[in-house]
């Protein structure tokens, strides 16, 4: 819902939440359960929408949230009202013809919502007005074309909403409305008369989007998708960034390294799905028992003193957590109250002491640690750099969460061998069979397992900081293990919620299996693996990205960066994160 450009880790983060809100505002209004926004794009599922409308793109750096709610309201109107199938298959080729046709239909759309829902009609005016003041002051309206698809935005959501055009501009518009009053003033009537029928409604959209590209060639001024005012360019404001016309169809950057991802054919074709040669050499493992007693003294030692330097405020963060992941519970009452249930052993004092008042009883409530958090580490050759910030935040955490009384575990995945190992080994035995599956040695590591105390495990958490335990990646199958050890430790308890973290800083990586599959085996099963259990009533699985997002395979998902003080706004932002899950 914005433009490209340079991000920082906090904007990202301010994006994101953004985008949390707005997506729970179009699920709520379209009735679609399955939409999230992903690398600033509007999915459903693991498909990425078109763009809608050439004002339903808010910027984070320039507009307000009322426009990214308006923006969301539309996008919302337009999964509700329009037929996607339809509109797809009347969409013209050409830049122009297109522009207007979005915005065409766009508000028809949006004039469902005048009569009925007051509020969202005030949240796509505000919207709309934002944009046509954004289009005015870039300067654009200073070019012939972008004065030309200027004044039939205003115009024509005039015409079909019922609503005036903007007061600011309305002088500057009047005589290029009325040269285009001969040659569209039939459509729009049209238009407006035909806006609850889409499929009627287009036939006059596509005669005026044809007029208008036709005029604009006439006037023999070609399309640019990201056409600007001519000025100085090393002016940094609000006209070099603002494009006449857009690419509905592209992808958008958000400035910030996103999770390379795509599609397995071997994967999909799979009769039987992900497959594993073979787990001969496979292994779960206590990772301090691959780490000298001495050596794990050091790392201890490194991870306390930089703890130290950051003036964590571990209390706190655990009075959060409890909040956030704890239920209230009734355990007993509380006697000698003046409100609540009468205390029938207490009568009597109304003949001995009529005056008395306290004669009730109330339900006594306290917080009950009703969740189980694990945190999952990618262990992979890239995070070595990472690692140790990474074994910080992990360490405040689980202590922090042992305060609240929540059961905690830290986990961590790699393999066993590079470039397949004594895996790859065995399937060049076999013949080299084609489509083999994951071919490596799959490695999962013990850092901390639910019964530890922090006290008794703190040295098992150093060992994170050995460095060559860092080998390759399968992600798919790590998940898959953490979330079964959380669906183990809350056996038989109701509605328990179970949180998983996992922290990486790049895609699933094993080179044999790619090699012997394709490229995308690994993404897509982690891809498959998290949409299953992340399913309503399942596991909460949250993606930690260092330096990186990855949201191309988690919805609920935050990126970090390692490289800067860890302090408790870090830990805030985490803790926005899951308060964002709660609260949808």
């Amino acid at each position: 819902m914005t433009e490209p450009g340079t991000t920082t880790p906090a904007s990202t983060r301010a994006q994101q939440r953004v985008e949390e809100l707005c997506a729970a505002a179009i699920r709520a209004i379209s009735g679609e359960r399955d939409l999230f926004f992903r690398s600033r794009r509007l999915h459903r599922g693991n498909r990425a929408l078109p763009l809608f409308g050439p004002h339903l793109q808010p910027s984070l750096e320039h507009d307000d949230f009322a426009s990214f709610r308006g923006a969301a309201d539309g996008i919302a109107l337009r999964l509700r009202w329009s037929n996607a199938a339809l509109h797809r298959s009347l969409c013209p080729a050409d830049p122009v013809e297109r522009w207007v046709f979005e915005l065409l239909e766009q508000c028809r759309v949006e004039a469902m919502a005048q009569a009925d829902m007051p509020g969202i009609a005030h949240n796509l005016r505000h919207r709309f007005e934002a944009w046509s003041a954004d289009f005015h002051h870039s300067r654009l309206t200073e070019t012939s074309r972008g004065m030309l698809l200027y004044t039939v935005a205003q115009v024509a959501r005039s015409w079909v909403i019922g609503t005036r055009v903007m007061e600011e501009t309305e002088d500057l518009i009047e005589s290029t409305r009325i040269s285009l009053s001969p040659l569209i003033g039939t459509a729009l009537a049209g238009l407006r008369r035909e806006r609850l029928d889409q499929q009627a409604y287009a036939v006059f959209a596509l005669d005026i989007a044809e007029r208008i590209a036709a005029r604009l060639r006439i006037g023999n001024e070609p399309a640019s998708a990201t056409e600007t005012p001519d000025d100085d360019p090393d002016d940094s404001s609000r006209e070099n960034d603002f494009k006449l016309l857009i690419d509905f169809d592209a992808e958008v950057d958000d400035g910030m390294a996103l999770a390379t991802s795509g599609s397995s054919k071997t994967l999909s074709d799979a009769v039987f799905g992900y497959r594993v040669f073979t787990t001969q050499f496979d292994q779960e493992v206590f990772a301090a028992s691959l780490v000298r007693r001495a050596e794990l003294d050091d790392f201890r030692d490194r991870i306390d003193r930089r703890i130290a330097r950051q003036g964590l405020n571990v209390a706190r963060l655990s009075r959060r957590l409890q909040a956030m992941l704890a239920r209230p519970v009734i355990e007993g009452w509380d006697d000698e109250q003046e409100a609540g249930r009468i205390d029938g052993r207490r009568l009597t004092r109304l003949i001995t002491s009529p005056a008395e008042r306290r004669l009730f009883r109330t339900d006594r409530q306290i917080p009950r640690a009703d969740s189980a958090v694990c945190f999952l580490i990618d262990c992979s050759g890239s995070m070595k750099q990472h690692i140790e910030g990474i074994a910080m935040l992990v360490d405040v955490f689980v202590r922090a969460l042992e305060l609240a009384g929540i059961d905690s575990e830290v986990l961590g995945y790699t393999t066993g061998a590079w470039n397949g190992g004594r895996a790859i080994r065995e399937w060049r035995r076999a013949g080299k069979p084609p489509f083999p599956g994951r071919l490596n040695e799959r490695r999962h590591l013990i850092f901390k397992d639910a019964q530890r105390p922090w006290r008794r495990a703190r040295r098992d958490i150093a060992a994170l900081l050995k460095p060559d335990i860092f080998r390759e990646g399968i992600d798919g199958e790590a998940v898959e293990w953490a979330c079964n050890r959380l669906d183990a430790a809350v056996l038989g308890e109701d509605g328990q919620r179970r949180l998983l973290f996992v922290i990486s800083d790049g895609s699933p990586m094993d080179g044999a299996t790619a090699l012997a599959n394709d490229d995308h085996y690994l993404d897509q099963h982690l891809r498959e693996v998290v949409e299953q259990r992340s399913a309503p009533g399942g596991v909460e699985i949250y993606g930690i990205g260092v330096g990186l997002d990855l949201s191309p395979y988690y919805r609920r998902n935050i990126a970090l960066d390692l490289s800067v003080a860890l302090g408790n706004p870090v830990f805030d932002e985490i803790l926005q994160l899951i308060d964002g899950a709660t609260g949808r």
